[in-house]
């Protein structure tokens, strides 16, 4: 196996498809021609077909369905259907044109049927009527239709006839309807592409090339518009579909170059960074596995060492097993280039020091130790999909023991927690940055007052409350301003945190930490309501062995309510998470310096 130096690592980050690192014996420019022998995994197919058999078995054991219970996940009842197809169709299934999962995949495919509006379309949630939920239903069913298209069993006539209604009356909806989020355009996209390697139409095509007209975007630092591992996954999924099916290989170079991204955004035990998505993913727990399709397919398809990497590494992932090997066989049997071994050698130096700086988030990796630095939240920070919203500016692991987040919040106006404009990186130094500034203001004007007082119902300039204040016609005055600094060097894997607030005096300031809830806490520790805060000298917090080591501490008050800001509090919401937290305090001027190790 060839061992590939750090040096040589980061730079293929940075590089385009074309320059993309591979195989000795395969060149930059012709990396997409498919030169892998035709050698079938075995092992892993055995284990998938093991796997699929274990979720029909439980699928045949399932209570019959409520006929008088309207159905709400149709996502549910299209991956059973293509469970139970693959398991029908695979001679190495002990369900090989069973009678009995021919029946029940007769039923769901009906409850489909039943459903589906006369527009085409499916419910959704909330999603009434929904083209792009459609679109993912479709997902699970063109591959199920296009393994029974091969299969020409008479038995199974009505079932191809069934599911072939519902594919072509979602088609109609596909070639009309509309979307909501940007990776909904793609995932139509790809449901149209499958629809028409089963049925082809001209008008497919032409709704695909409607959508790609308004162009894929993609930036600098790998990351589509939602940035985010949730529909990050979801696309680039799309976009392999799109490229298989239409002919389009131009469409992986988007493919590579996000997932060599989601390479540096997986913690070592499988985890994905979602500091910084702009969805809801942002305060939610992901693992790899989503993308293990794509690094597979990507992987047999390019012979990229880090693809090869990630794919050995979700493998090994104790999730892999629910996650991929209990509903994957159809997809490996509708694409037989997955059932190819992968023909690279997946090592790579995973001791990395990455700044994606449209992002404003770093990555560094040093052995056991993983760090992230976020500071790319939009301004002005609003609660809302689509945004980026998240008050966690450093997240830090060392093997098992997980610092899930560090915030940073101050009583100034009950304007929450801090959320840095930016990062600037200095050598191996960050620096974050906020500036809030809240207002008082002025009697109005002689020509704007109303004898009646019926002002204008509007937002107050600092954006902290509505009114009927008019306050676009008022001066502000007394103006306050407070000014926040962190700067966190790093030194192969140790953090020194240098914590600056500025501005009106004797402003609680609270440095919170949130660890993992099993984690072991010692120290010069004091504890009320549950959270603890460290009075002095380093604390320490141990993991199954693993231990990170922070302080000193500063313990100046107890209160840590309501640190949210009154966006969440006024309706009685919170931030807060699960986890042991720990906290260091003081008041402005506040300046105080840690380590964590």
């Amino acid at each position: 196996m060839k061992q590939i130096s750090r040096g040589e690592f980061i730079r293929l980050s940075g590089l385009t498809l074309a320059g993309a690192l591979v195989s000795d014996v395969v060149f930059a420019n012709d990396i997409f021609f498919d030169r892998n022998t035709d050698k079938e995994d075995i092992q892993l197919m055995k284990k998938l077909i093991f796997n699929n058999d274990a979720k029909v078995r439980a699928i045949l054991n399932e209570k019959p369905a409520d006929p008088n219970i309207r159905v709400s996940n149709f996502r549910l009842v299209a991956n059973s259907i293509t469970v139970m197809t693959a398991s029908l169709l695979n001679p190495g299934s002990e369900y090989y044109k069973s009678g009995l999962v021919s029946e029940k995949l007769n039923r769901a495919t009906g409850v489909l049927l039943k459903s589906q509006y006369a527009d085409g379309t499916l419910d959704a949630g909330g999603n009434r009527q929904s083209p792009p939920d459609t679109a993912f239903i479709l997902e699970y069913i063109c591959p199920a239709a296009a393994l029974l298209k091969r299969e020409k069993q008479i038995d199974l006539t009505e079932l191809r006839d069934k599911l072939k209604k519902f594919i072509l009356n979602a088609g109609e909806a596909m070639t009309t309807g509309g979307v909501h989020t940007p990776n909904h355009r793609w995932v139509i996209c790809a449901a149209l592409s499958s629809i028409n390697s089963l049925y082809p139409d001209a008008r497919y095509i032409k709704r695909i090339d409607q959508w790609l007209a308004e162009g894929i975007y993609i930036n600098k630092d790998g990351h589509y518009s939602e940035r985010s591992g949730v529909y990050s996954a979801v696309i680039d999924k799309a976009l392999i579909t799109m490229s298989r099916e239409l002919n389009r290989p131009e469409l992986l170079e988007i493919v590579h170059k996000n997932l060599i991204t989601y390479f540096y955004y997986t913690e070592p035990n499988g985890d994905l960074v979602t500091v910084d998505s702009k969805r809801q993913d942002q305060f939610m727990s992901l693992k790899v596995t989503r993308f293990y399709l794509q690094y597979r397919y990507m992987a047999i398809h390019s012979r990229n060492p880090i693809f090869a990497y990630m794919v050995n590494a979700i493998e090994n992932l104790p999730e892999f097993t629910n996650d991929i090997l209990s509903d994957s066989l159809a997809f490996f049997m509708e694409n037989a280039a997955l059932q190819k071994q992968i023909a690279v050698n997946g090592k790579v130096d995973d001791d990395f020091e990455k700044f994606f700086e449209i992002s404003n988030l770093a990555r560094i990796r040093r052995g056991k130790t993983s760090v992230t630095l976020f500071g790319g939240n939009d301004q002005p920070v609003q609660i809302v999909s689509g945004r980026s919203s998240n008050p966690n500016f450093l997240m830090y692991r060392k093997g098992n023991s997980i610092l899930k987040y560090m915030r940073l919040s101050t009583s100034f106006f009950r304007m929450g927690y801090f959320s840095s404009n930016g990062i600037v990186k200095e050598g191996n130094k960050y620096i974050l940055k906020e500036i809030k500034e809240a207002d008082y203001y002025q009697p109005l004007a002689p020509e704007f007052r109303k004898a009646d007082g019926d002002y204008k119902l509007s937002e107050s300039l600092d954006g902290r409350f509505w009114n009927k204040m008019d306050f676009d016609s008022r001066i502000k005055s007394n103006v306050k301003k407070q000014i926040t600094t962190i700067e966190i060097t790093e030194n192969n894997g140790a953090l020194s945190l240098d914590f600056k607030v500025e501005g009106p005096p004797n402003v609680e300031v609270t440095i919170e930490m949130c660890f993992n809830e099993e984690t072991t806490i010692k120290g010069d520790i004091t504890e009320e309501k549950n959270n603890y805060f460290l009075k002095s000298g380093i604390g320490e917090i141990v993991m199954a062995g693993d231990t990170i080591q922070f302080g000193p501490g500063k313990c100046e008050h107890l209160n840590v309510e309501n640190l949210d800001s009154e966006e969440y509090t006024y309706h009685q919401g919170t931030l807060r998470t699960s986890g042991k937290r720990i906290y260091i305090t003081g008041f402005t001027p506040f300046h105080h310096k840690m380590n964590l190790f």
